[in-house]
Parts: structure tokens; C-alpha cells; sequence
């Protein structure tokens, strides 16, 4: 059976979105019959830490000091500061900006010989280094080229055109060429990515394989209805996202409705939202552990999803969060690229009403429609078909690694 070593930056204690790709991926691989063992930090140095995320049992975790800065939000630090204290932020600011490609590339000074010692040791078939950050591949390079093991990189978004980006400025063309020359294997989470590489001359040597829907995490959590409307956000504002398209929308919409915002909200959103006068319809709820914001979006009457046009980027985003909102099977309102991914699977599953996500009065239009049927008739309900449930499951995307893992290995 194949032994694959799993390089990841982000893993628990480091909560958020990002972990859990990886971190279900183990577990799965686990189950299936593989031999796992996973490299993460010592300290993630992530914006939000989960103390409730469980390491799966079966898997081998072995940690590397991380020697790079702390995440920070350069943006909210920067907001409104002026003068001396604007310039003390910049410089503080600085030394990461220097980081090529990204801030945590520092942590590959101790991943690479950890990541090369835990091959030799354990007799590792292939390692599989799964990003962002982007950074995390040149472990994978450099140990690939070091010692007889298979590469297999796993792309969760674009490392050249990534959506929350408005340039291009640290050698990220580079990278992305680098991961597609040497890697054995190139796997992508949506297909636009997967074009990105295979032009980048990966070819026949890329997948895709998108996230998968964790129904199991629902189990026991429960609807209750609710006279007031609520529609729910989880995840953070950043980059190019922005609540303040459907903040413009929520003024405008008649009837008894609260949009709760789970994660970080910008300062200048929250100003936004006053200058609207929405006090009364938005719930600002700080980061909260998985669980609980798992059960949040099943106690909603609607759950949103934002995704950015960011000049055509954003087409290619199908996060994690579509399919955890698939799981939660509350009504979805899509505000992102009507020719994007994420538009064609909330169609395809009827998983609920997809908008431009620069279109205003659609975007009205939407909201009015679930809050007026919601008023007349109660909340909408509905539900995956079992052959959606199999085929969007985290399992079968597992099953699928594995059999990456087994024609790079062979």
C-alpha cells in the first residue's frame, strides 16, 4: 500500500477554511488503506487557531519549527492610520513584503530536512505538498529532486492568478511554472486552475479534483424555523471579496431580515454597513470554533456566497465553502460569476439562486424573492439526491487522490 507524506501549513491547532482540505484528506487516505504521515508547523502562526479540530487517529503527525512572521490583516492595520503611526505600520509591514513568494516562506528552512528525514526513514512513496501557501511546493521540489520519491502537488487555488489578488508581484508566474515542470503530478481543485497549469506545461499530468461535502459533520445538527429571515455568512473578507454589493442590497429589501456574519468583517464594511443604516439587520459574530459555525448555517433560513469577479479570476473559485453550504442543505443566495464554477454547481444541484455578483438590482431581486417566500409559506427546504451526496462527498475526492497517488507510484 502506498506511504505518502502530507506537507501542509495549515493544520490544527490553525483553524479556518484552509484546514480542512488536508486534514480531511488524511483521514480519508487513512481509512482507505494508505500509510499517512503529515508535516506541519510547530506554530501555524495563523490568524485563528481551532482547539476543537482532532488530529485523525491512524495518521502520523510530525512537526517543523516555523521561523516566518505571524499572518496579520496589513489592510485593517492600515485603515484610517495616518501619519507616524501609517509609517511605523508600513515598516513593520515590510519585511514580509520582501518574503518571495509569499510571507511563509521562511518555514521551508526547517520543512525541507524534516520533510527529507521523515522520507527516508519511513520509506515514503510520495509526498504530496497541498497549498496555499504557494510557498509550501519548494518543499516538495527540493526534496523530490533529493531523494527517489514522488511529487504530487495539490493546488487548492491559483498560484499565478489567485482571485484575491489584485497583482502579480512576487514571482508567482515562476512558481506555478516550476510546480508544472517538476511535479509528477499537478492536482487542482477547480478546472479553471487546471487549465492555468496545463498552459504552464503541466499537461496530461494534471487533475482535478475538488473539494468534497463533510454531511457527516451535520449529523445532529437541526433546523429550527424561525419568524425573522436569517441568511448566513461564514469566512473572512479580504483581498478583493467584499459584502458591500449585498450590504447595498440588505438596505433595500422589505420584511424581517438579519444577515449574520460569521468570521473577520473589515472596518471599513462595518462602516459601510452604518452608512446604510443597517445596525438592526446585521449580526457580527467573531470567529467561532467549527462546530459552531456548522450549526449556524443549518439554523439559517438562507446561507450566502460571495465570490468576486476580480476581472475574470474568480470564474475559476469553487472553494470549500460551496460544498460545506451543499452539506448544510439551507437554501444557497450566490452572488459570484454567472459562467464561474461556483455558479454551474449551485445550479446543477439546485442548491438555490445564483446572481451576478456585480449586479445589484438582480441581487435584490433575489433576496426580496427568499424573504417573501419565506414570509408566505415558511423556509424553503431541500435536499441533495443520494448520487450528489456519493459524488460531492469528501470520500470519493479521497478515493480519487488515491488513485493519483497509485499511477505516480506504480
Amino acid at each position: 500500500m502506498v506511504r505518502v507524506l502530507i506537507v501542509s501549513l495549515y493544520w490544527p491547532p490553525a483553524g479556518g477554511p484552509g484546514v480542512q482540505r488536508p486534514l480531511k484528506l488524511a483521514a480519508h487516505l487513512s481509512a482507505l488503506g494508505v500509510t499517512v504521515h503529515v508535516l506541519a508547523p510547530d506554530d501555524p502562526k495563523w490568524l485563528h487557531r481551532d482547539e476543537s479540530l482532532v488530529e485523525p487517529e491512524g495518521v502520523t503527525v510530525h512537526r517543523a519549527r516555523n521561523v516566518g512572521p505571524r499572518s496579520r490583516r496589513p489592510g485593517e492595520e492600515l485603515h484610517r492610520a495616518t501619519g507616524a503611526r501609517r509609517a511605523r505600520t508600513h515598516a513593520s509591514l515590510a519585511f514580509r513584503r520582501v518574503l518571495v513568494p509569499d510571507a511563509a516562506v521562511l518555514w521551508n528552512a526547517t520543512a525541507i530536512p524534516a520533510a527529507r528525514r521523515i522520507v527516508l526513514e519511513h520509506g515514503i512513496d510520495a509526498v504530496l505538498t497541498t497549498s496555499p501557501p504557494g510557498s509550501v511546493h519548494i518543499a516538495g521540489a527540493a526534496v523530490a529532486r533529493s531523494v527517489p520519491v514522488a511529487w504530487v502537488a495539490d493546488l487548492r487555488d491559483s498560484i499565478a492568478r489567485h482571485s484575491q489578488r489584485r497583482h502579480d508581484i512576487r514571482g508567482e508566474g515562476l512558481l506555478a511554472r516550476a510546480v508544472a515542470d517538476r511535479a509528477d503530478a499537478v492536482v487542482c481543485a477547480s478546472e479553471a486552475i487546471a487549465e492555468e497549469m496545463r498552459v504552464e506545461g503541466a499537461g496530461s499530468r494534471v487533475h482535478v479534483i475538488g473539494n468534497g461535502a463533510d454531511f457527516e459533520e451535520f449529523e445532529g445538527l437541526s433546523y429550527e424555523p424561525s419568524e425573522r429571515f436569517r441568511i448566513t455568512h461564514t469566512g473572512s473578507f479580504f483581498g478583493a471579496r467584499d459584502p458591500r454589493l449585498f450590504l447595498d442590497a440588505l438596505a433595500q429589501v422589505e420584511g424581517d431580515v438579519v444577515a449574520r456574519f460569521v468570521g473577520d468583517f473589515r472596518q471599513r464594511d462595518r462602516e459601510h454597513a452604518e452608512r446604510l443604516a443597517l445596525n438592526d439587520r446585521i449580526e457580527l459574530i467573531p470567529y467561532l470554533p467549527r462546530r459552531e459555525a456548522l450549526a449556524l448555517q443549518r439554523a439559517s433560513e438562507a446561507l450566502l456566497l460571495l465570490v468576486p469577479e476580480a476581472g475574470g479570476r474568480g470564474r475559476g473559485v469553487l472553494s470549500g465553502k460551496v460544498f460545506e453550504y451543499l452539506a448544510a442543505e439551507r437554501p444557497i443566495l450566490a452572488l459570484v460569476p454567472p459562467r464561474g464554477e461556483a455558479a454551474q454547481l449551485v445550479q446543477e444541484t439546485g442548491a438555490g439562486i445564483v446572481v451576478d455578483s456585480t449586479d445589484i438590482e438582480g441581487a435584490v431581486n433575489a433576496l426580496q424573492q427568499l424573504v417573501d417566500r419565506h414570509e408566505e409559506r415558511g423556509a424553503d427546504s431541500w435536499s441533495l439526491s443520494r448520487e450528489a451526496r456519493e459524488r460531492l462527498s469528501r470520500r470519493a475526492r479521497s478515493e480519487e487522490f488515491l488513485e493519483v497517488l497509485r499511477a505516480v507510484t506504480a
